[in-house]
């Protein structure tokens, strides 16, 4: 078993880390600086900074890292999740690259199940990044850990789909500059039940459809990922063309545009711990009670050393399943999916918790990092899916395996 990352890889991760360092993080307060002053805070892919180091990373070869094939940088899992985690140290690296969600998951979607039309009209210039996206399923009526339970009408009427419901917690939604949404509702609620639904494009523009607030998280707005939206449809009309791959085939398409995020978000979420594991050393070097460092109290040690074994635990997995979404495919990955959805948030939530608390109340505070992190970590035992949900799919299967192995 060879741990070693192949030549693609190691060239990659050196010059990603080498942007990261020397463009992005130095850029960061100036980027807070310009969205405050801003006419429109959700506006945050148009600020100057960001638009300029986007495209000093397109003219780097340092685009669309995420994507295989033509469209992309044609990586494997494997070589991409290094890469995604030095990005996950930085809440500007993603969209830098042009490597974040919402817009990885929906160009994946249209690059595998779009039209031609929809390809040439949407996917291209999300490729190129000049626009944003939304993909909008969460519904605030129903338990949406059961994706067919969502209840949004999408009805055929002539040579157009008429939509209805009420969406929230979509990502990115606020942002203006998120031109389309991939919208999921119930084209034939009397359909077998994971044929119900289908996936639709409605432009942000479209008459009826009403962006109604922006969602905070532990009192975080996320003003700069675009933000999380309630939205509202009322009689949305789009052409029967805008459907996406055909009717019924809406939960397939979530469940193939999902494999792919969820270790997206787990990948980042690894450069997320190794950040917080760095703010603790130097904090604990840095700071002296009781007439010692920090760095010489036994408790810190035990929290530091714990959070290098989680992580590296957590890697291993990680990697684990990217080799296996390559090797046998997102299905044949299925149970180390679910593995890393439920082992991810949690590990890291885990360290940023000790970091917090390594930190005083300033780890509290807006001052650093660390509580703007949790927040956002805290909403991945929801985000694709609860823990639970993870939890009892992946117990099922275990059980299967199991008997059959008896048997």
């Amino acid at each position: 078993m060879d741990f070693e990352f192949d030549a693609t890889t190691e060239d990659l991760r050196a010059r990603v880390r080498d942007f990261l360092d020397s463009e992005i993080t130095p850029a960061e307060q100036v980027f807070e600086e310009q969205l405050a002053g801003s006419d429109d805070p959700w506006a945050w892919s148009s600020v100057p900074v960001l638009r300029e180091l986007k495209d000093k990373a397109k003219t780097a070869g340092l685009w669309n890292l995420f994507l295989p094939g033509a469209n992309g940088a044609g990586l494997t899992n494997l070589q991409y999740a290094p890469l995604a985690e030095i990005t996950g140290r930085s809440f500007l690296a993603p969209a830098v690259f042009n490597c974040s969600a919402p817009d990885t998951g929906n160009m994946e979607v249209l690059n595998e199940f779009g039209s031609p039309e929809q390809q040439e009209q949407w996917l291209k210039p999300l490729l190129r990044g000049e626009i944003r996206s939304s993909f909008a399923m969460t519904e605030p009526d129903v338990a949406s850990s059961d994706a067919t339970n969502i209840s949004t009408r999408i009805e055929r009427d002539g040579d157009d789909y008429v939509i209805n419901g009420r969406k929230w917690w979509i990502t990115g939604a606020m942002n203006p500059e998120a031109k389309i949404f991939i919208v999921m509702g119930k084209t034939d609620p009397s359909a077998e039940r994971h044929r119900q639904q289908s996936q639709i494009l409605v432009p942000r523009d479209t008459p009826g459809l009403e962006i109604k607030r922006g969602m905070e998280v532990f009192g975080y707005d996320d003003h700069d990922h675009g933000g999380h939206a309630e939205l509202a449809f009322h009689d949305v009309r789009v052409p029967a063309s805008n459907l996406i791959a055909g009717e019924g085939l809406g939960f397939a398409i979530a469940q193939a545009r999902l494999g792919p995020g969820r270790i997206h978000h787990c990948m980042r979420s690894i450069g997320v711990a190794e950040k917080a594991i760095e703010l603790m050393c130097a904090r604990a070097d840095a700071r002296t009670a009781f007439g010692k460092p920090l760095s010489e109290q036994g408790v810190i040690r035990d929290w530091i050393a714990e959070a290098r074994v989680r992580v590296e635990q957590l890697r291993l997995l990680v990697l684990k399943t990217a080799w296996l979404m390559d090797t046998v495919g997102n299905k044949g990955a299925h149970t180390e999916i679910q593995a890393i959805k439920i082992a991810t948030p949690r590990t890291v939530q885990w360290i940023l918790d000790h970091a917090i608390q390594l930190y005083g109340a300033g780890g509290l505070s807006q001052d650093f990092s660390l509580a703007k992190a949790y927040a956002g970590i805290r909403t991945l035992r929801f985000a694709d899916g609860p823990d639970e949900v993870h939890k009892a799919s992946l117990a099922r299967r275990e059980l299967r395996r199991q008997a059959e192995a008896r048997g």
